[in-house]
């Protein structure tokens, strides 16, 4: 429940069910209280395995890590063991007032603790039911992000070059993407409902939510047949636009130069006008067929001179280019502060939104109550 007054924030007034864990659910279970919600988090009596995902840094004794706390803001948290009968009956009661259940049971799972959609919409017919899967719910495997990473091309194209090993992406991207999905899936059930009364179940997987984000990589597979291979962070069919460069003062920048024009700005600041008019530089085409001799000049010469006065000369001419940062200096930027949620009594810590999305038809939520102990409900 958020800690400010939410009746002015647009979904206040539902009710969410989350009996999801670890980060796709729960994702989506803060973006519902970001935006008004009252979200109830239904744990087993050990809680989400991700309150035991601790850095070395973290306070071993606690059961709000960094991990959980992505993802677990604006809730409160109840504790029902659902092999029991009392269990069942608890969560039963909660789901017969709920707008929305989110679950993440491999299949057959829910049905075994009579928290499946065809069991809760005979208590709710009204009840939109957000089911996450990892491959479909025909298929009886448990899904991992780094598992469907690994699966579905992430890996192999996230590698530093052909040859190369593999990489898994920093973050449980397959989980957030799937999250993105759930959501999207869940507004377009709560329109529906508004139309028709009815409720309905939503089911995403992370397989089919990471082969939707394949983009044009898929594309590019579906159209000409050849397999997309890894170019570290290059782009394979715009130059220069992903490769890192190191400039004298020790800056790294990156550049995403996608136009023509663009690349002309880029050689007038890199004072090599020359390139603009070269037959292998000229056009997107040419420099993607001659990426290697243009990424070597661009290296050397980037390599002499100031990273700082670069990127403030490109930004001046609208050349796309930016700052390799780390992730707390990303933070630290003033143009981020809007996406933290400030610290609690109980969580000292600062929170990252969920939500990026902003109107002026409602206001933005100030502050959510923190990431909730085990158990801890009002």
């Amino acid at each position: 429940m958020s800690a400010a007054p939410s009746a002015a924030l647009p979904l206040h007034g539902l009710f969410v069910l989350e009996l999801a864990s670890v980060l796709a659910g729960p994702q989506v279970g803060q973006f519902f209280a970001e935006l008004g919600a009252e979200v109830l988090k239904v744990e087993a009596p050990a809680g989400d395995v991700t309150r035991t995902w601790k850095t070395s840094a973290e306070d071993e004794n606690t059961d709000v890590s960094a991990y959980f706390s992505c993802a677990n803001w604006g809730k409160q948290s109840v504790v029902l063991n659902l092999t029991t009968p009392a269990g069942k009956a608890a969560v039963h009661q909660l789901a017969a007032r709920a707008d929305v259940v989110l679950a993440s049971y491999k299949p057959g799972d829910a049905e075994k603790l009579a928290v499946d959609y065809a069991t809760l919409r005979q208590l709710n017919p009204r009840l939109l039911y957000g089911h996450i899967t990892g491959y479909g719910p025909a298929v009886n495997r448990a899904g991992y992000d780094a598992v469907l990473q690994a699966e579905t091309g992430f890996m192999h194209l996230n590698a530093a070059s052909p040859g190369q090993a593999p990489q898994k992406m920093p973050v449980a991207l397959i989980d957030l993407l799937t999250a993105h999905q759930l959501k999207e899936g869940l507004l377009t059930a709560l329109y529906r409902r508004e139309k028709t009364g009815e409720g309905a179940l939503v089911q995403v997987s992370l397989l089919d939510s990471a082969l939707a984000s394949l983009a044009n990589q898929a594309a590019t597979w579906l159209v000409t047949g050849q397999d997309p291979q890894p170019l570290g962070s290059g782009h394979p069919s715009i130059v220069p636009y992903g490769t890192v460069y190191t400039a004298q003062d020790g800056v790294r920048l990156l550049l995403a130069v996608g136009a023509d024009r663009q690349f002309q700005e880029l050689c007038a600041v890199l004072e090599r006008p020359e390139w603009a008019i070269d037959a292998r530089f000229a056009t997107n085409p040419a420099r993607v067929a001659h990426r290697a001799a243009l990424e070597q000049r661009l290296l050397e010469r980037i390599a002499a001179i100031s990273g700082a006065e670069l990127l403030r000369e490109l930004e001046k001419r609208a050349v796309p280019a930016g700052a390799v940062r780390t992730v707390g200096e990303a933070l630290a930027l003033e143009s981020a502060q809007r996406m933290l949620l400030p610290a609690t009594a109980e969580f000292p810590y600062a929170g990252l939104r969920t939500v990026a999305f902003q109107s002026p038809a409602w206001p933005v939520a100030p502050a959510l109550s923190a990431p909730p102990h085990l158990g801890m409900a009002e």
